[in-house]
Protein backbone atom coordinates (compact mmCIF):
# COMPACT_ATOMS: atom_id res chain seq x y z
CA UNK A 1 0.00 0.00 0.00
CA UNK A 2 1.26 3.51 -0.78
CA UNK A 3 2.20 5.50 2.30
CA UNK A 4 1.09 9.06 2.74
CA UNK A 5 3.63 11.55 4.00
CA UNK A 6 2.30 13.55 6.94
CA UNK A 7 2.18 17.29 6.31
CA UNK A 8 5.23 19.23 7.39
CA UNK A 9 5.08 21.34 10.53
CA UNK A 10 6.25 24.20 8.30
CA UNK A 11 3.45 23.88 5.77
CA UNK A 12 1.33 26.95 5.02
CA UNK A 13 -1.11 28.00 7.76
CA UNK A 14 -4.55 26.46 7.35
CA UNK A 15 -6.78 29.20 8.69
CA UNK A 16 -10.52 29.72 8.83
CA UNK A 17 -13.06 31.99 10.50
CA UNK A 18 -13.17 29.60 13.47
CA UNK A 19 -10.49 31.67 15.18
CA UNK A 20 -13.20 34.17 16.12
CA UNK A 21 -14.96 32.03 18.80
CA UNK A 22 -11.57 31.41 20.44
CA UNK A 23 -10.83 35.14 20.40
CA UNK A 24 -14.29 35.86 21.81
CA UNK A 25 -13.79 33.26 24.55
CA UNK A 26 -10.59 35.01 25.68
CA UNK A 27 -12.37 38.36 25.63
CA UNK A 28 -15.27 37.09 27.75
CA UNK A 29 -12.90 35.61 30.33
CA UNK A 30 -10.82 38.81 30.41
CA UNK A 31 -13.91 40.96 31.01
CA UNK A 32 -14.21 39.45 34.50
CA UNK A 33 -10.75 40.78 35.39
CA UNK A 34 -10.60 43.76 33.04
CA UNK A 35 -10.11 46.47 35.66
CA UNK A 36 -7.23 44.88 37.64
CA UNK A 37 -5.69 43.73 34.35
CA UNK A 38 -5.71 47.25 32.91
CA UNK A 39 -4.42 48.74 36.16
CA UNK A 40 -1.54 46.28 36.13
CA UNK A 41 -0.70 47.02 32.50
CA UNK A 42 -0.81 50.82 32.75
CA UNK A 43 0.62 51.36 36.26
CA UNK A 44 4.24 50.56 35.39
CA UNK A 45 4.48 52.69 32.21
CA UNK A 46 2.81 55.60 33.98
CA UNK A 47 5.34 55.32 36.82
CA UNK A 48 8.13 55.38 34.22
CA UNK A 49 6.52 58.43 32.65
CA UNK A 50 6.09 60.35 35.89
CA UNK A 51 9.46 59.42 37.41
CA UNK A 52 11.57 59.90 34.30
CA UNK A 53 9.39 62.30 32.32
CA UNK A 54 8.93 64.86 35.06
CA UNK A 55 11.88 63.96 37.28
CA UNK A 56 14.64 63.53 34.72
CA UNK A 57 12.80 65.80 32.31
CA UNK A 58 13.35 68.69 34.73
CA UNK A 59 17.10 68.05 34.47
CA UNK A 60 17.28 67.25 30.76
CA UNK A 61 14.80 69.87 29.57
CA UNK A 62 14.65 69.23 25.85
CA UNK A 63 16.06 66.60 23.53
CA UNK A 64 17.44 67.47 20.10
CA UNK A 65 15.97 65.15 17.47
CA UNK A 66 17.06 64.84 13.86
CA UNK A 67 14.00 64.95 11.57
CA UNK A 68 13.57 65.37 7.79
CA UNK A 69 12.76 69.02 8.55
CA UNK A 70 16.00 69.44 10.48
CA UNK A 71 17.00 69.25 14.14
CA UNK A 72 14.05 69.85 16.44
CA UNK A 73 14.10 70.46 20.20
CA UNK A 74 11.48 68.25 21.86
CA UNK A 75 10.43 68.32 25.54
CA UNK A 76 11.82 65.22 27.20
CA UNK A 77 8.46 64.13 28.57
CA UNK A 78 7.03 64.14 25.02
CA UNK A 79 10.06 62.20 23.79
CA UNK A 80 9.67 59.65 26.59
CA UNK A 81 5.88 59.34 26.28
CA UNK A 82 6.02 58.56 22.57
CA UNK A 83 8.56 55.80 23.19
CA UNK A 84 7.12 54.38 26.38
CA UNK A 85 3.69 53.83 24.82
CA UNK A 86 5.34 51.58 22.22
CA UNK A 87 7.20 49.81 25.02
CA UNK A 88 3.85 49.31 26.77
CA UNK A 89 2.39 47.68 23.65
CA UNK A 90 5.42 45.38 23.52
CA UNK A 91 5.17 44.37 27.18
CA UNK A 92 1.38 43.91 27.26
CA UNK A 93 1.37 41.74 24.14
CA UNK A 94 4.37 39.74 25.33
CA UNK A 95 2.91 39.00 28.76
CA UNK A 96 -0.38 37.85 27.24
CA UNK A 97 1.25 35.68 24.57
CA UNK A 98 3.64 34.16 27.11
CA UNK A 99 2.19 33.70 30.58
CA UNK A 100 -1.52 33.71 29.75
CA UNK A 101 -1.18 31.71 26.52
CA UNK A 102 1.11 29.18 28.24
CA UNK A 103 -1.44 28.74 31.01
CA UNK A 104 -4.19 28.05 28.50
CA UNK A 105 -1.98 25.78 26.39
CA UNK A 106 -0.04 23.78 28.98
CA UNK A 107 -1.37 24.26 32.51
CA UNK A 108 -5.14 24.54 32.09
CA UNK A 109 -5.24 22.46 28.87
CA UNK A 110 -7.76 24.94 27.45
CA UNK A 111 -6.39 24.50 23.94
CA UNK A 112 -6.98 20.76 24.10
CA UNK A 113 -10.58 21.34 25.13
CA UNK A 114 -11.11 23.85 22.32
CA UNK A 115 -9.68 21.45 19.74
CA UNK A 116 -12.25 18.82 20.72
CA UNK A 117 -14.60 21.09 18.82
CA UNK A 118 -14.10 21.54 15.05
CA UNK A 119 -11.38 24.13 15.62
CA UNK A 120 -7.86 23.54 14.31
CA UNK A 121 -4.63 24.28 16.13
CA UNK A 122 -3.81 26.85 13.46
CA UNK A 123 -6.99 28.79 14.29
CA UNK A 124 -6.20 28.64 18.02
CA UNK A 125 -2.71 30.08 17.49
CA UNK A 126 -4.12 32.80 15.21
CA UNK A 127 -6.72 33.70 17.84
CA UNK A 128 -4.05 33.89 20.55
CA UNK A 129 -1.91 36.13 18.36
CA UNK A 130 -4.75 38.54 17.61
CA UNK A 131 -6.05 38.50 21.17
CA UNK A 132 -2.62 39.45 22.59
CA UNK A 133 -2.38 42.28 20.06
CA UNK A 134 -5.84 43.62 20.86
CA UNK A 135 -5.27 43.33 24.61
CA UNK A 136 -2.12 45.41 24.18
CA UNK A 137 -4.21 47.96 22.27
CA UNK A 138 -6.67 48.23 25.17
CA UNK A 139 -3.78 49.01 27.50
CA UNK A 140 -2.08 51.60 25.30
CA UNK A 141 -5.37 53.37 24.61
CA UNK A 142 -5.88 53.75 28.37
CA UNK A 143 -2.33 55.11 28.67
CA UNK A 144 -2.91 57.48 25.75
CA UNK A 145 -6.02 58.90 27.46
CA UNK A 146 -3.90 59.69 30.54
CA UNK A 147 -1.23 61.31 28.36
CA UNK A 148 -3.86 63.47 26.69
CA UNK A 149 -5.22 64.45 30.11
CA UNK A 150 -1.71 65.48 31.17
CA UNK A 151 -1.42 67.63 28.04
CA UNK A 152 1.67 65.86 26.76
CA UNK A 153 0.40 65.97 23.18
CA UNK A 154 -2.78 67.10 21.48
CA UNK A 155 -1.82 66.20 17.92
CA UNK A 156 -4.80 64.95 15.84
CA UNK A 157 -2.34 62.58 14.16
CA UNK A 158 -2.39 60.48 17.35
CA UNK A 159 -5.44 58.72 15.95
CA UNK A 160 -3.11 57.12 13.40
CA UNK A 161 -0.95 55.81 16.24
CA UNK A 162 -3.75 53.43 17.24
CA UNK A 163 -3.43 51.07 14.21
CA UNK A 164 0.36 51.34 14.43
CA UNK A 165 0.33 50.26 18.09
CA UNK A 166 -2.08 47.44 17.23
CA UNK A 167 0.31 46.25 14.53
CA UNK A 168 3.24 46.49 16.95
CA UNK A 169 1.32 44.49 19.56
CA UNK A 170 0.53 41.78 17.02
CA UNK A 171 4.17 41.64 15.90
CA UNK A 172 5.39 41.17 19.47
CA UNK A 173 2.69 38.60 20.20
CA UNK A 174 3.97 36.53 17.25
CA UNK A 175 7.54 36.65 18.57
CA UNK A 176 6.37 35.76 22.08
CA UNK A 177 4.36 32.79 20.80
CA UNK A 178 7.59 31.33 19.45
CA UNK A 179 8.96 31.20 23.00
CA UNK A 180 5.61 29.99 24.27
CA UNK A 181 5.87 26.98 21.96
CA UNK A 182 9.37 26.19 23.26
CA UNK A 183 8.71 26.70 26.97
CA UNK A 184 8.45 23.84 29.45
CA UNK A 185 7.65 26.15 32.36
CA UNK A 186 7.19 29.78 33.32
CA UNK A 187 10.86 30.20 34.24
CA UNK A 188 11.82 29.86 30.58
CA UNK A 189 10.27 33.26 29.86
CA UNK A 190 12.95 34.94 31.96
CA UNK A 191 15.39 34.38 29.08
CA UNK A 192 13.05 36.16 26.67
CA UNK A 193 12.67 39.22 28.89
CA UNK A 194 16.30 39.37 29.98
CA UNK A 195 18.01 38.63 26.68
CA UNK A 196 15.56 40.14 24.19
CA UNK A 197 13.04 42.64 25.54
CA UNK A 198 15.17 44.46 28.11
CA UNK A 199 18.13 45.18 25.77
CA UNK A 200 15.67 46.29 23.08
CA UNK A 201 14.12 48.82 25.49
CA UNK A 202 17.47 50.58 25.78
CA UNK A 203 18.52 50.28 22.14
CA UNK A 204 15.31 51.42 20.44
CA UNK A 205 15.27 55.11 21.32
CA UNK A 206 12.68 54.93 24.10
CA UNK A 207 14.72 56.78 26.75
CA UNK A 208 17.29 58.66 24.67
CA UNK A 209 17.96 59.38 20.97
CA UNK A 210 19.59 56.49 19.15
CA UNK A 211 22.12 58.90 17.66
CA UNK A 212 23.95 58.62 21.01
CA UNK A 213 24.68 54.93 20.37
CA UNK A 214 27.90 53.66 18.74
CA UNK A 215 27.48 53.22 15.00
CA UNK A 216 27.47 49.40 15.17
CA UNK A 217 24.73 49.31 17.81
CA UNK A 218 22.73 51.99 16.04
CA UNK A 219 22.74 50.10 12.74
CA UNK A 220 21.77 46.93 14.61
CA UNK A 221 18.91 48.71 16.36
CA UNK A 222 17.56 49.94 13.01
CA UNK A 223 16.06 46.48 12.48
CA UNK A 224 14.58 45.89 15.92
CA UNK A 225 10.78 45.79 15.98
CA UNK A 226 10.50 48.26 18.87
CA UNK A 227 12.72 50.76 17.04
CA UNK A 228 10.47 50.71 14.01
CA UNK A 229 7.34 51.09 16.14
CA UNK A 230 8.88 54.11 17.88
CA UNK A 231 9.94 55.62 14.55
CA UNK A 232 6.32 55.44 13.39
CA UNK A 233 4.65 56.69 16.58
CA UNK A 234 6.99 59.45 17.83
CA UNK A 235 6.50 61.80 14.86
CA UNK A 236 2.73 61.48 15.31
CA UNK A 237 3.10 62.72 18.90
CA UNK A 238 5.04 65.67 17.47
CA UNK A 239 2.28 66.36 14.90
CA UNK A 240 4.58 65.27 12.06
CA UNK A 241 4.50 62.46 9.52
CA UNK A 242 6.97 59.57 9.96
CA UNK A 243 9.91 59.44 7.60
CA UNK A 244 10.09 56.24 5.50
CA UNK A 245 6.91 54.96 7.11
CA UNK A 246 6.65 52.20 4.51
CA UNK A 247 10.03 50.76 5.57
CA UNK A 248 9.18 50.72 9.27
CA UNK A 249 5.78 49.16 8.55
CA UNK A 250 7.46 46.54 6.33
CA UNK A 251 9.90 45.57 9.10
CA UNK A 252 7.00 45.06 11.53
CA UNK A 253 5.15 43.05 8.90
CA UNK A 254 8.16 40.77 8.34
CA UNK A 255 8.45 40.14 12.09
CA UNK A 256 4.73 39.37 12.18
CA UNK A 257 4.71 36.90 9.27
CA UNK A 258 7.97 35.15 10.15
CA UNK A 259 7.11 35.11 13.86
CA UNK A 260 3.63 33.69 13.33
CA UNK A 261 4.80 31.04 10.89
CA UNK A 262 7.63 29.97 13.20
CA UNK A 263 5.36 29.93 16.25
CA UNK A 264 2.77 27.90 14.38
CA UNK A 265 5.35 25.36 13.17
CA UNK A 266 6.83 24.92 16.64
CA UNK A 267 3.38 24.65 18.22
CA UNK A 268 2.36 22.01 15.65
CA UNK A 269 5.50 20.08 16.51
CA UNK A 270 4.74 20.37 20.22
CA UNK A 271 1.23 19.01 19.74
CA UNK A 272 2.45 16.35 17.31
CA UNK A 273 0.15 17.46 14.51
Amino acid sequence: MPTTTPPSHWSAPRLSARWWPVFLRNLLVWRKLAVPSLVGNIAEPLMWLVAFGYGMGALVGQVNMVTPQGTVAVPYILFLASGSICMSAMNAASFEALYSAFSRMHVQKTWDGIMNAPVSLDDVVLAEMLWAGFKALFSVCAIMVVMLALGISHSPKLLLAIPVLLGAGIAFSCIALVFNALAQGYDFFTYYFTLFLTPMMFLSGVFFPREQLPDLLRHFSDWLPLTNAVELVRPLFMDQWPDRAWLHALVLLVYTVVGFWTALALTRKRFGR
